[in-house]
């Protein structure tokens, strides 16, 4: 496994864990130190303990040296970085070939060459021309095998996949596939799918543009929904339930992220371009994306009132997604910039992303916990939905903010739960949640006094008050009524 990443590095343990004998290589002599000394470069759960279990069964091993690697191979797998270049976006893939030229230089014997990478169609060509001019004498098979890991749940993914993607025409490179994947057969039946090595490589592509069409377009929908009055989150279970749409990627947020659908699209695009097949759809997806994110910044902006300056925004969770460290492309960074552009200091709180963002992020104060982010603040902004940020004590956010202001980008929390909590909450793809349930005040021209003292007797008969206590429509609900006079309704 040449590149010990995180494609390779998974895909190696897992190799391992069905009974093959791995060898994963690295140029970088500190990664392959902590490996051996059994600490992971990347936070991946289950992945210490797959990697040391291997490990200690001599099935799985770590190196520098890729010829002594290669010279006993049946199977060579390329799994390093194809970064996006600079200036044009298309996938840099001087790594894959770099690889190819030492692999080339190390085979002894008949082997056959994966990319598992993911590169742009056309890339296994150059690889085989690559072998074919520095190991002319080796009959070495080119095939494409793409990956589909999730990060987070790559381990899963790779045991129990929807589909194992393999491109050639080779039936000998065929064969041997065969017995590399053969195992998942034991777990179920996971189709293999054989295929040209040019539709493997757009296999890849296709998938991950597409997911990223879907992200964004219930994104956009949930725009629709704030203005119109309706709710995203049930506008996603009504189409999801739909076989032909499916429930999966229509969960409305601050935009996608990553290594793999921001770097990807535009790899996708720039390999049409080439071709002059322009891919419209892909085009402005990729455009509303990048302009969502830095919306989102916006947003809390608007939600504080339409000001920032001299405020402090407690940012809970700064990796693209939960479960993993990869801060590349995470929408948190175009969000506090944007805050930091509008005047906003900035805390911020992640149980795994701090060590990778703090390179990326500057005059930003890291805490030790959402609680130690959140005191004192103008306004919570949940970010990244881990799970510690499910079941945060509202009440205690109230009461250590010095304004009570939530703004929830992944819809975890009720309105209703925030508002029991006197907390302001902002989310996305929802109407306010004060016309939802109070109907018809925003027409209404009347005393602020008593429409403030209705709106509260009836709020507390909708939401319960076992004491009958009451408390001032400002403190349930700041956003309702901001009043600066009496001819204006209330929002």
């Amino acid at each position: 496994m040449i590149g010990s990443g995180y494609v390779g590095l998974v895909s190696g343990a897992c190799f391992s864990d069905f009974g093959h004998e791995v060898v994963c290589v690295d140029k970088d002599q500190r990664k392959i130190d902590l490996l051996k000394a059994g600490t992971m470069p990347i936070y991946e759960p289950g992945l210490s303990e797959l990697v040391a279990s291997n490990v200690k069964a001599r099935r799985l091993a770590f190196t520098d040296d890729l010829p002594a690697a290669v010279a006993d191979a049946d199977a060579v797998f390329i799994a390093v970085g194809t970064p996006s270049r600079r200036g044009d976006g298309h996938a840099d893939l001087s790594y894959v070939f770099a690889a190819a030229e030492e692999i080339g230089r190390a085979l002894v014997k008949p082997t056959v060459i994966v990319t598992k990478s993911t590169v742009p169609v056309g890339t296994g060509d150059e690889v085989e021309r690559i072998l074919a001019r520095v190991a002319p004498d080796i009959d070495a098979k080119v095939v494409s095998n793409p990956e589909f890991l999730r990060e987070g749940a790559a381990i899963n993914d790779f045991k129990r996949p929807d589909r194992v993607v393999v491109g050639t025409d080779d039936e000998a490179a065929r064969q041997v596939m065969r017995e590399i994947y053969r195992p998942l057969s034991l777990n179920q039946a996971s189709p293999i799918l054989f295929t040209s090595r040019r539709t493997a490589e757009l296999i890849k592509y296709a998938a991950n543009a597409f997911l990223a069409v879907k992200i964004t377009f219930i994104n956009e929908i949930a725009d629709l929904c704030e203005t119109i009055g309706a709710e995203v989150q049930q506008v996603a279970k009504g189409i999801g339930m739909d076989n032909r749409i499916g429930a999966k990627f229509l969960h409305a947020g601050p935009g996608y992220g990553g290594s793999c659908f921001p770097k990807d699209t535009v790899a996708l695009l720039k390999t049409a371009g080439d071709a002059d097949t322009p891919l419209r759809i892909v085009e402005a997806t990729v455009q509303v994306n990048e302009n969502r994110k830095r919306a989102m910044g916006r947003k809390v902006i608007k939600a504080m009132g339409g000001s920032a300056r001299d405020k402090v925004v407690a940012i809970l969770g700064l990796t693209f997604k939960p479960n993993t460290d990869d801060m590349r492309e995470a929408p948190s960074l175009a969000i506090i910039q944007a805050l930091q552009d509008a005047g906003a200091a900035i805390r911020a709180y992640d149980p795994e992303g701090m060590e990778q963002a703090k390179p990326l992020l500057e005059h930003v104060e890291f805490t030790e916990n959402a609680y130690q982010a959140a005191e004192g603040a103008d306004a919570v902004v949940l970010v990244t939905e881990w799970d510690e940020f499910r079941a945060l004590d509202l009440n205690r956010l109230a009461r250590i903010q010095r304004a009570p202001l939530l703004v929830d980008l992944r819809n975890v929390y009720p309105p209703e739960e925030a508002a029991r909590a006197g907390l302001k909450l902002v989310s996305i793809g929802r109407a306010d949640f004060i016309l939802n349930h109070v109907p018809a005040i925003s027409t209404l021209r009347v005393d602020y006094e008593k429409l403030s003292e209705e709106i509260t007797t009836r709020l507390f008969e909708r939401l319960g008050n076992s004491n009958g206590r009451k408390r001032p429509l400002r403190r349930l609900f700041p956003y309702v009524l901001e009043v600066r006079g009496s001819s204006a309704p209330p929002r």
